[in-house]
């Protein structure tokens, strides 16, 4: 289990199903419903809400991608800890999946509000998987 020191962070990604990450980075930018937020060290505590998008945690020159589903993230005492639905890394996302959560988006009614907030999430989602495909850690 990774530990976090004074000079890196922890990052522990959970979803209903299981503890998918637990690593340490030098910093984390996490995708939430507003924009993307960069947390290195000595961050004050917070709590905000994830939106679907690319998760990347920099460790020197290294960066490994994740997409995550929308949830939310809390950030004290230098760990990271993202609640979502789902978790996945960057590179397991393929051209196939993105066509199909967009064509799924698309296909949704949008008669009533609730059914217009249903393809929103939707489309925030496809428009997640279609940033974060096709990338892989870098060096």
């Amino acid at each position: 289990m990774a530990e976090p020191t004074s000079r890196n962070l922890k990052v522990v990604v959970v979803t209903p199903e299981k503890a998918v990450l637990d690593d340490t980075a030098d910093m984390v930018i996490l995708p939430m419903i507003d924009g993307e937020l960069g947390v290195q060290p000595g961050r004050s505590p917070l709590i905000g809400r994830l939106g679907a998008g690319e998760l990347r945690l920099v460790t020197g020159s290294t960066t490994k991608r994740f997409f995550v589903e929308a949830g939310f993230v809390q950030v004290r005492l230098n760990v990271v800890t993202v609640l979502t639905a789902s978790a996945k890394a960057a590179a397991a996302i393929t051209a196939e999946m993105v066509t199909a959560a967009a064509n799924e988006a698309a296909a949704l009614p949008s008669s009533t509000a609730i059914e217009r907030a249903n393809k929103a999430k939707a489309l925030d989602r496809a428009a997640g998987l279609k940033k974060v495909a096709g990338k892989t850690t870098s060096a």
